[in-house]
C-alpha cells in the first residue's frame, strides 16, 4: 500500500491511503448556516487555516470548526497551516493563528502538517517556545541539506512530492534524511503518489516494498494508527 501524506484531491485507488487537505469553511457544519461540503468518500483528512486564507474576522469560527473535527476518527491531523513571508497576511496574524492551531494539537494530540515558505527559523522557534510535543511534517520540502539537518535536529519530519519530481538537485538532500523521518505526497500535481514512491525508491537505492515498509512504520509511529494497514 501507499500512503500520501498531502493532498488535496480524494482519489479511488484502493491501494493508496490519502490524508486529504481540507479547510474549515469545507467543513462547516450545519448549525453554522453554511452547506457542509465535506465528501463522504474522503476517508481520512486534515484540517487547518492555511496561511494564505486567513480571513481576521473568521478566524474564531474556523478554529471552532476545526476544534469540532479533531475527535473524528477520520481526522488525522491538524494541517496544512503554518507561516508564509511571501504573502501580503500580516506575518504577525499568521503567527499568531498558527500557534492557536498548534495549542489544539497539543490539546488534541494530532501531528500537525506545515506549510513553510521562508519562515523556517520562525516554526522552529515556536515549536522550541510552546514545546510542541506532537509531530509536526514540514509538507513539500524543497530545501537544502543544512535547512534539513536544521529541522531533524528540531524534532521535524519531512515531506517530499512535487519538488522531488521536477527538481533533481533535492536528490542528495532526500537522500540524506533518515529512513524514519520522512513522508511522501502529492499535494496539488498531476502525477501519482506511485510516481513519487518510483523515484523515492531509485533516489534511496532500495526497492519499493522496503520503501512503502519503511513510510508504513513512519505512518503508525506519527498518526499513532496501527489499526490503519497501509
Amino acid at each position: 500500500m501507499f500512503f500520501n501524506l498531502h493532498t488535496h484531491k480524494s482519489g479511488s485507488d484502493p491501494e493508496v491511503v490519502e490524508l486529504v487537505n481540507q479547510y474549515p469553511q469545507e467543513l462547516a457544519s450545519p448549525s453554522s448556516g453554511k452547506d457542509p461540503r465535506v465528501d463522504a468518500t474522503i476517508p481520512f483528512y486534515s484540517i487547518g487555516i492555511h496561511p494564505w486564507h486567513i480571513v481576521e474576522n473568521r478566524v474564531s469560527e474556523d478554529l471552532g470548526i476545526i476544534k469540532s473535527k479533531l475527535g473524528e476518527q477520520n481526522c488525522l491531523a491538524i494541517g496544512e497551516c503554518g507561516l508564509d513571508k511571501r504573502i501580503e497576511i500580516p506575518f504577525d496574524l499568521q503567527v499568531g493563528v498558527f500557534e492557536k492551531q498548534l495549542a489544539l494539537a497539543e490539546r488534541y494530540q494530532k501531528p500537525v502538517v506545515i506549510h513553510c515558505v521562508a519562515a523556517f527559523s520562525e516554526v522552529m522557534e515556536i515549536k522550541k517556545r510552546l514545546k510542541i510535543s506532537v509531530p509536526m511534517i514540514i509538507h513539500g520540502f524543497s530545501k537544502n541539506e543544512q535547512t534539513a539537518k536544521q529541522l531533524l535536529d528540531h524534532g521535524f519530519y519531512l515531506s517530499f512530492g512535487k519538488y522531488l519530481l521536477r527538481n533533481p538537485e533535492l536528490e542528495s538532500v532526500f537522500k540524506s534524511v533518515p529512513d524514519d523521518r520522512f513522508f511522501l505526497e502529492t499535494d496539488t500535481i498531476e502525477e501519482s503518489i506511485r510516481d513519487v514512491y518510483n523515484l523515492a525508491a531509485k533516489y534511496r537505492s532500495t526497492d519499493l516494498q522496503t520503501l512503502q515498509n519503511t513510510i508504513k512504520q513512519n505512518f503508525s509511529s506519527v498518526f499513532n494508527r496501527t489499526n490503519l494497514i497501509i
